[in-house]
């Protein structure tokens, strides 16, 4: 079969190096003997012969692409790869349409920068890979919001989801369709999709309650909507991203700051030893140049696992001149230890 020779080598490989223990060449044939004792072990003649442990053992030896072309040598071999290989990274995109057929339990999946991804690929991908948990198609911008929104039909155990530069793809259109079916999703990254507005990200305000990380950096048509949607339906957001988001105002970052109180007081008054294991733990405000330092001040104070600080970063305003004054509540408290005591 043609596109074999991959296989081959990695199975002389695996045998040359002592990839398998205890395999002893036979007198007969250049056969291959799987295991000692009395009962003779198991004969290989070729590599069709081989068991599911030591076929997936080869396979991690190979690239993407050999597997996938072993899994069209029989059924045995694509059931076991189906069942071994639950995680892919391919940078081209003409096996889409193999991935889907014969790896219908992949849960992991990098398609990142395969700019011939089409429409095609994507209704491929949802009708024969309904598990997918982590999909990473950023940088991808051939495929439309209409197959986009096809495949979170299919894909309805997606928690995270990389979007990042697919600025055809990533419309409001699409995201209502995602706040729509994928309600366990748990990261979402639209970075530079500058197409997403208001209602897109209101959308999955209300659809994904469970959203721990959005990266919002370069979406220029939000404005403090999506940030009040957010702050008041998703009460799991550790880390949001805003970068270049300049109508965003101080009214978003109030509606932040207030957040953790008035909409889950039974979660605080549960977690009062554990204060910096919630909420936000990550707020990229760069550029938001219309912020000012009282509401800034606000979302710090309110989340201490927000760190302006040297060394630990987490609260990140460059660019933002006004907002030099904000300062987190170690920093603050190290200042104070550092001042000179007064003689009594």
């Amino acid at each position: 079969m043609r596109g074999t020779e991959g296989l081959d080598l990695s199975f002389e490989k695996l045998m040359v190096f002592g990839g398998v223990e205890n395999m002893n060449r036979s007198n007969s044939g250049g056969e291959i003997k799987i295991g000692g004792g009395l009962g003779g072990g198991q004969r290989i003649s070729e590599w069709k012969d081989i068991p599911v442990e030591l076929l997936l053992r080869i396979l991690s030896l190979v690239d993407d692409q050999t597997v996938i072309v072993a899994s069209g040598v029989c059924y045995g071999w694509r059931d076991a790869i189906s069942w071994g290989h639950t995680h892919l990274s391919l940078s081209w995109t003409t096996l889409s349409k193999k991935i889907a057929d014969y790896c219908h339990d992949l849960q992991e999946l990098d398609l990142s920068k395969s700019f011939r991804l089409t429409d095609r690929s994507l209704y491929a991908l949802a009708r024969g890979c309904p598990d997918l948990v982590k999909l990473n198609i950023s940088g991808c911008s051939a495929f439309s919001d209409n197959a986009l929104g096809y495949l979170t039909g299919f894909a309805l155990k997606l928690k995270i989801l990389n979007l990042c530069g697919c600025v055809r793809a990533a419309t409001d259109r699409a995201l209502k369709a995602i706040g729509y079916n994928c309600n366990k999703l748990q990261s979402l990254n639209l970075g530079w999709c500058d197409r997403v507005g208001d209602e897109g990200v209101k959308s999955l305000a209300y659809g994904c309650p469970d959203l721990r990380a959005l990266d919002l950096c370069g979406c220029v048509l939000i404005t403090d909507e999506s940030v009040v949607a957010l702050a008041n339906n998703c009460l799991h957001l550790r880390s949001l991203g805003l970068y270049y988001c300049q109508n965003i105002t101080d009214r978003a970052m109030y509606s932040l700051a207030q957040s953790r109180v008035k909409n889950k007081p039974e979660v605080w008054a549960s977690v009062k030893t554990r204060c910096e294991e919630e909420g936000l733990t990550n707020l990229n405000i760069s550029q938001c140049t219309a912020l000012t330092p009282p509401a800034v001040q606000a979302v710090c104070d309110s989340f201490p696992a927000l760190h302006t600080c040297p060394g630990r970063h987490s609260l990140i305003i460059s660019g933002c001149l006004n907002l030099t004054s904000v300062h987190c509540a170690c920093s603050i408290h190290r200042a104070s230890t550092a001042m000179p005591r007064l003689a009594h």
